[in-house]
């Protein structure tokens, strides 16, 4: 941070897991940064919370219903309230702003993350389906607005500051993600048959959202980031491995052609790479625990179950067929994940879904944004059929 000025940050999902921990991050760092904007989808309460704490020019809150109570609770202070799905998408460009934290889970973040690009604002990103589904024409419209993407997903930060330093992709050989595994790491498709939600909510390392936690327990979020990674950092699926490493303390790792090997470690805790991510390049102190390898003692490493936990490679198949796929597989995905929460589907029947999903499109070589959006309505509707 070059000067004095404190960075104006607009938080796209600022009541879940990303969003909340970002506002502990800028209250440590209150002297550096204050926040511009609030935005949530339903949670009312905790945004009227919020708003009322960090005191922003602009609150939004993306369901409609819920527009008279935010409004009304925040009617003795000078905050703008809007709602809608509109609004959410236009605050981001409003000319103050330096930074967008975009951390809403899911396709809904695509649209406000193209404005903020569209705007010039520098990216925080942490809604990974942004790229997933639409990686080449976001990382063009980056390229074309000057737009610097930061990533806030931890194992993409760990290989953001693993690549500092280096002089080009051809130094690199190969980036490796690190996967914790989830809650059902070692299980067997017989058993993962039987799992109940509250078994595949329950993640062994990190507090995350429940949308997140599910795609934990599948992997399929770790497929999804190998995407994500893709695009990124304009590497080839096949130079992009996956390790489990069930302490999750090496986050993620890249190995340079003269096989030396550039890892970053810390405690699990994702106001790392969140600060990281609105600090760049500066890094500031941080209330995180300080780790401690010898308290650690013992890493361990192994290969993925790819027959067992399958929707990796359906991930990994969807990016090199390029197009449309990674849009279908991640919004098959989005809809089973849901309707496995509410009750209506087994935990086996995501990756079922994922992989019906490659039949809902075609391979095309030149694609729009309408057309993603029209693919993720008919693979949703697509997904419903096939089980309701």
């Amino acid at each position: 941070m070059d000067d004095n000025r404190k960075r104006s940050i607009a938080i796209l999902g600022s009541t879940g897991s990303i969003g909340t921990q970002a506002l502990e991050v800028i209250e440590e760092h209150s002297d550096k940064f204050e926040v511009y904007a609030l935005t949530a989808n339903n949670n009312a309460d905790l945004l009227i919370s919020q708003a009322r704490k960090f005191n922003p020019e602009f609150v939004v809150i993306a369901n409609e219903n819920k527009y008279a109570q935010v409004k009304e609770a925040l009617a003795d202070l000078p905050i703008k309230v809007y709602a809608g799905a509109d609004a959410l998408a236009d605050v981001v460009q409003a000319e103050p702003i330096d930074i967008v934290l975009a951390s809403m889970v899911g396709y809904a973040g695509l649209r406000p993350t193209m404005n903020a690009i569209r705007a010039g604002k520098a990216i925080a990103l942490a809604n990974k389906e942004s790229l997933v589904i639409a990686g080449d024409i976001v990382m063009e419209r980056a390229r074309i607005a000057g737009t610097p993407i930061i990533p806030v997903d931890s194992e993409h930060s760990a290989i953001f500051q693993s690549l500092q330093g280096c002089q080009g992709k051809n130094q690199i050989k190969r980036l490796i993600l690190t996967a914790s595994g989830g809650p059902f790491f070692g299980k067997s498709r017989e058993e993962l048959s039987k799992v109940t939600l509250s078994q595949a909510l329950k993640h062994p390392n990190w507090s995350m959202g429940a949308k997140i936690t599910i795609d934990s327990a599948t992997m399929m979020n770790k497929g999804l980031e190998l995407i994500e990674a893709a695009w990124l950092f304009g590497m080839k699926a096949a130079d992009i491995d996956i390790l489990v490493h069930r302490q999750s303390i090496i986050h993620s790792l890249v190995e340079y052609v003269d096989n030396s090997v550039i890892a970053q470690l810390g405690v699990p805790d994702m106001r790392i790479p969140i600060q990281y991510a609105l600090t760049y390049p500066d890094r500031f102190e941080s209330p995180v625990k300080q780790l401690d390898l010898a308290e650690a003692a013992i890493l361990t490493f192994e290969k993925p179950d790819y027959e067992t936990f399958t929707c990796i490679n359906l991930c990994r198949r969807a990016i090199e067929q390029g197009g449309l796929f990674p849009a279908a597989v991640n919004a098959a995905n989005e809809k089973a994940n849901e309707l496995f929460r509410e009750g209506k589907i087994g935990f086996l029947d995501i990756p079922k879904a994922v992989e019906a999903a490659f039949d809902c499109v075609k391979a095309v070589s030149d694609y729009t944004l309408e057309d993603v959006f029209e693919t993720d309505i008919a693979v949703r509707k697509a997904t419903e059929r096939l089980f309701i």
